[in-house]
């Protein structure tokens, strides 16, 4: 499977891990299709308790907006529904699968696929870049943004734009038409040193 059909998604949640018991409260996730989006998932979700003051300023997500959300379980569905048969980018993706793993085995769901962190893959990409957040890396890279980060949809789509064109950047460097889902994972897992020599010697080996 190449890598620029796939499915990226981005967690809004009341914390930072739900081994101590937090809730994802959004889910957002664009599906492309040889590069180009076909379809798009975003809900809100009620995690039965209140979000803190913190968490609301930060997604701008507040407590009436949940309230008026459906359950956890009941969008949790849902995205199952939505992922299966998909490989996943998310970025800085051990935060979101740990989400989504936790999640789902809450409702005794599962997904097919296998997650790739577009994170990890710019920092053997983008070695010059400041940091390697989000937000940073958008205008490292170039694209147009409004800055609305922090919102599960929209981050999932700044995402899906530097994840294609970190795509680009490895056809270039490896002289390929189609960048494998495999060589993406390959990629992750290598030294920053290699990463020029293996690019180049990818397409010959």
């Amino acid at each position: 499977m190449n890598a620029n059909s796939l499915i990226i998604l981005d967690f809004e949640t009341t914390g930072l891990s739900p081994d101590n018991g937090d809730r994802a409260i959004e889910i957002g996730a664009v599906k492309l299709e040889n590069g180009v989006v076909t379809d798009r998932f975003q809900e809100l979700m009620y995690p039965g308790r209140p979000v803190s003051h913190f968490i609301a300023d930060y997604t701008g997500i507040t407590n009436k907006m949940l309230n008026e959300a459906a359950p956890c379980d009941e969008v949790m569905a849902r995205f199952a529904d939505f992922i299966q048969g998909y490989n996943l980018v998310a970025h800085n993706a051990s935060f979101d699968k740990r989400f989504l793993d936790s999640e789902l085995k809450r409702i005794s769901r599962d997904y097919d696929g296998q997650f790739v962190c577009s994170l990890l893959l710019s920092r053997r990409l983008n070695q010059s870049a400041p940091n390697h957040k989000l937000g940073t890396l958008i205008n490292y890279k170039g694209i147009a943004s409004n800055g609305s980060f922090h919102r599960a949809l929209y981050d999932s789509e700044m995402t899906a734009k530097l994840w294609l064109a970190m795509l680009e950047d490895i056809q270039e460097k490896a002289a390929i038409d189609d960048v494998p889902f495999s060589l993406v994972q390959k990629l992750t897992k290598i030294t920053k040193a290699n990463v020029g020599n293996f690019l180049a010697n990818y397409s010959v080996s």
